[in-house]
């Protein structure tokens, strides 16, 4: 049963400190209500899993001081660049860092939603990430002749956190083409979703909704968070705040701006939230 929880707050201290967290990307539906409370709670020593890669929620995490170590293939603001605090964090040696390639993250997943060990892949093969993964390994292919494929290990993420359009009272949750969420619930031991509303009747008996629905038995806990996924956007519901955005990146390129960003946008958003 999926517990229905009355607030973002009582969601976020679902998160437990050191725990391995898969994260939607930028383009997905991101959980930022959830992290802005998770912030406020204090969380630490987080392992973010960029599915395959993130980047205005995973910057906000690092700043905050709440992540020690980032396992994705990339970390960007996209239009507006750089990741400020990720990119000071690395620099700092603050951080874990396990490179990646969007592909091989999604093998690693796909390994732990079918409970297989690992998972193959050939685009690997004579690149140097594989001298930085001691983890993935060159094996032969049994049954090819002299033919060598990258072993991936499953990646079973310990939580896997994102926001979606709607969930029903059953714990299903609708996240449409955004499979990406569905492969994380998979993967995840809990899931940990947000939503915009909480709606009536059965999104897995209606066919409209049923095939984008992610059903309660992958839904841990779920909780109605109202513009859940501000300042970026849900497709379908409402475009990103572009201002905010670009203002972000500004004020987070020094230790000082994005203290104050911290102070305005995650402390100061405590009572709407």
């Amino acid at each position: 049963m999926t517990d229905m929880l009355a607030t973002v707050e009582a969601l976020a201290a679902r998160i437990p400190d050191g725990a391995k967290v898969s994260i939607a990307p930028d383009y997905s539906y991101c959980a930022n209500a959830l992290w802005r409370a998770a912030i406020r709670k204090g969380v630490k020593d987080l392992h973010l899993i960029g599915v395959p890669v993130f980047g205005y929620a995973g910057d906000l995490l690092i700043g905050a001081g709440c992540v020690a170590t980032v396992e994705t293939s990339a970390v960007t603001l996209g239009e507006n660049g750089l990741a400020p605090r990720f990119t000071a964090a690395v620099k700092e040696g603050r951080l874990r860092i396990l490179d990646a390639t969007c592909p091989a993250i999604h093998a690693g997943l796909q390994a732990a939603e079918r409970g297989a060990p690992f998972s193959v892949m050939r685009g690997l093969i004579g690149s140097d990430i594989l001298a930085r993964r001691p983890d993935w390994r060159v094996i032969d292919n049994p049954f090819g002749d002299n033919d060598p494929v990258a072993a991936i290990p499953a990646l079973r993420p310990d939580v896997a956190v994102f926001h979606a359009p709607k969930g029903d009272r059953y714990g299903n949750v609708w996240i449409g083409v955004r499979r990406e969420c569905m492969l994380m619930a998979h993967a995840a031991r809990d899931s940990l979703v947000t939503v915009e509303e909480i709606v009536d009747g059965d999104l897995s008996a209606d066919p409209l909704t049923a095939p984008g629905t992610i059903p309660g038995l992958y839904v841990t806990a779920m909780a109605e968070a109202a513009q859940g996924a501000w300042p970026q956007a849900l497709p379908g519901r409402y475009e990103a705040d572009q201002a905010h955005l670009a203002r972000y990146a500004e004020m987070a390129r020094t230790e000082d701006g994005f203290t104050r960003y911290l102070s305005e946008t995650v402390i100061g958003r405590e009572a709407a939230e």
